[in-house]
């Protein structure tokens, strides 16, 4: 199976900054889409919404602070249904390196080339948001295509 893979290194950050971004509503928000509700807990779903083109529901299956947050896409689209999403983090210097996967992928469709580069806009926005204090979520994040 296919997966999208993406490695973002975020400078003058701590692994325990990039991980509050990655499991706070505040944080998400921040980064990926502004329309975010849930439970960030293990156990808990995290609802993603991007307007009219819907959006996912995630399970989160891990949360180890500065370590690794991994999530199982539960409502979404029919390719990502099943996929999970993880972040894996560790400290080089001053920099937080963030490993991306979002595994599980049936096949290379054309929408999963898509979604592989606006993991890799919004990982931007996550750089953006904790190197700067202001990241590029949803609505206000480049748009790539007529699927937006």
């Amino acid at each position: 199976m296919p997966d999208i893979l993406h490695k973002v290194g975020i400078e003058s950050s701590s692994p325990n900054d990039v991980y509050a971004a990655l499991t706070t509503l505040d944080g998400l928000s921040g980064w990926w889409t502004t329309n975010t509700l849930g439970d960030c807990k293990p156990g808990g779903t995290i609802v993603f919404r991007f307007g009219g083109n819907g959006g996912f529901d995630m399970k989160v299956l891990e949360s180890h602070p500065a370590r690794r947050v991994l999530w199982q896409v539960v409502d979404g689209p029919e390719e990502w249904i099943g996929t999970t999403i993880g972040f894996d983090l560790r400290q080089e210097g001053d920099w937080t390196i963030v490993l991306f996967k979002h595994e599980g992928w049936k096949q290379p469709v054309e929408f999963m080339h898509h979604c592989s580069t606006k993991w890799g806009v919004f990982l931007l926005s996550l750089k953006a948001l904790l190197e700067t204090g202001k990241g590029a979520p949803w609505p206000d994040e480049t748009k790539l295509d007529s699927w937006e």
